[in-house]
């Protein structure tokens, strides 16, 4: 199953337990059901947003945009992350007030119910998500993963709390754990931010990435003198990598491209969607400068 059929997938499921948690957290009269409807439908969005995102992030480049349209997937990633932020704000300022003033939960053994199925289903389909996420190297995929995975928590989470709540009759009990809940995918918000964010501002790969990568070009020292001026950034799926390579004076034109042929595709061998620029300097221009 290819990646947009995974997430229409995400689509459709999340739009099933939405409804249902929704409509039983208002059977029920907790907020906790209530808010985890809310994050639900957060999940809901964010699916559609992730459909969007890949859809326009795998166009070709074009005249428009002549490095492709990767960054798609970071917009869509940020988007979600802040997204999140609004439903952890909102499902707080809702527990407060049942606190304040809380009222009797009703058929508590429907709403562990609904916790229960939305969390085994979400499970599932989180870690198929999951696992196309890190093979096609998508964060918009592993957004969608994430909303979900931490969907599976806070379901799990409100279903003991609203277990409690009919053995002990501590009402108290039902915002406290939404108040947990808001917190927890918050932070794991912040955590997906900090990885979606940065690559709209061009950042550099990680030091252990550009490490490897560098690994992979002096692999073929035997064949230059040396590299410089290396540069990197990500975009969505794809990575960009430039750099100056200095080839000996015994050395042809055509044997320095076929050089850079060969670690291109060692470079690719690393990271499939790499695109890798190579700009050739002959020794006698490196000696002038």
């Amino acid at each position: 199953m290819n990646h947009l059929n995974l997430t229409i997938l995400s689509v459709f499921s999340n739009f099933f337990i939405v409804v249902l948690k929704l409509i039983v957290g208002v059977l029920t009269g907790s907020v906790a059901v209530i808010s985890e409807g809310i994050h639900s439908f957060m999940d809901l969005f964010a699916s559609v947003i992730t459909f969007f995102s890949i859809r326009i992030s795998n166009r070709p480049a074009d005249e428009d945009h002549p490095y492709g349209h990767g960054k798609a997937e970071n917009i869509a990633g940020t988007i979600e992350t802040l997204l999140i932020f609004v439903a952890g704000i909102w499902i707080i300022y809702e527990s407060v007030n049942k606190f304040i003033t809380p009222h009797e939960i009703r058929l508590p053994g429907l709403g562990i119910g609904v916790m229960l199925l939305g969390a085994t289903m979400n499970l599932v389909i989180s870690m198929i998500i999951k696992r196309a996420a890190i093979k096609q190297n998508s964060v918009a995929m592993k957004s969608n993963a994430l909303h979900l995975y931490t969907d599976v928590f806070t379901s799990v989470g409100i279903a003991f709390s609203l277990f409690l709540v009919y053995l002990t009759g501590w009402l108290w009990l039902d915002p406290v754990i939404a108040i947990i809940t808001a917190i927890y995918i918050m932070y794991e918000a912040w955590q997906l931010l900090k990885e979606s964010f940065p690559p709209l501002m061009d950042e550099r790969l990680s030091p252990d990435e550009e490490k490897e990568i560098k690994r992979i070009i002096e692999s073929y020292s035997d064949n230059y003198i040396e590299f410089h001026d290396f540069r990197s950034r990500r975009a969505g799926a794809e990575e960009y990598i430039d750099f100056h390579l200095v080839f000996p004076a015994s050395m042809s034109i055509e044997e320095a491209h076929h050089l850079c042929d060969e670690i291109e595709t060692a470079v690719n061998d690393f990271y499939s969607k790499a695109q890798v620029l190579i700009h050739i300097e002959p020794e006698e221009e490196r000696k002038n400068k």
